[in-house]
C-alpha cells in the first residue's frame, strides 16, 4: 500500500529571482528559499508548492496554479492594479475556448475565472469556488 506522509506540487521557472519577486512581492505569498536554489511557496490555506529553476524551462500549456477568490471581479481589479494582465486570451470564444470579457473574465457553468501569466509564462488563474 502507498502511504505518503504529505504531498506538494511543483513547477519550473526560468528565473527564480523574477519568480521570487512576482510570487512574494506582487502576489504577497509567503516564500522560503530552498537549499537547492528553489523556492517553497505557501499558499492560502497552508499548502506548499515547490518552484524550481530550469535552464530549458518551457511554460506549461495548462493552468499550474488556481487561486480561489470570493469576488473574481475584485481580485482581477487588484491584479490589474498590481500590473498583472488578466486578459491573456485575445481571441477568446473561438474553437471551443471560453469567452472572456474586457478584463479577461470568463463566465459560465456557474463560475467565473480569469487567467494570467507568471514571469516565466506559466498560466495561473483566479476563480470563484
Amino acid at each position: 500500500m502507498f502511504t505518503p506522509t504529505s504531498a506538494y506540487s511543483g513547477f519550473s521557472v526560468d528565473d527564480i529571482a523574477a519568480a521570487k519577486t512576482f510570487y512574494g512581492e506582487t502576489l504577497g505569498l509567503t516564500l522560503a528559499d530552498d537549499e537547492m536554489g528553489s523556492l517553497r511557496m505557501t499558499l492560502p490555506g497552508g499548502a506548499e508548492v515547490f518552484v524550481y529553476p530550469k535552464d530549458d524551462h518551457q511554460p506549461a500549456s495548462y493552468t499550474v496554479l488556481n487561486f480561489v477568490a470570493e469576488d473574481v471581479e475584485a481580485a482581477v481589479d487588484q491584479l490589474n492594479k498590481l500590473g498583472v494582465r488578466t486578459k491573456i486570451y485575445e481571441n477568446s470564444g473561438t474553437e471551443g475556448e471560453l469567452e472572456t470579457d474586457e478584463n479577461g473574465i470568463a463566465r459560465g457553468h456557474g463560475m467565473q475565472i480569469a487567467w494570467f501569466l507568471d514571469p516565466a509564462g506559466n498560466v495561473l488563474s483566479v476563480l470563484n469556488g
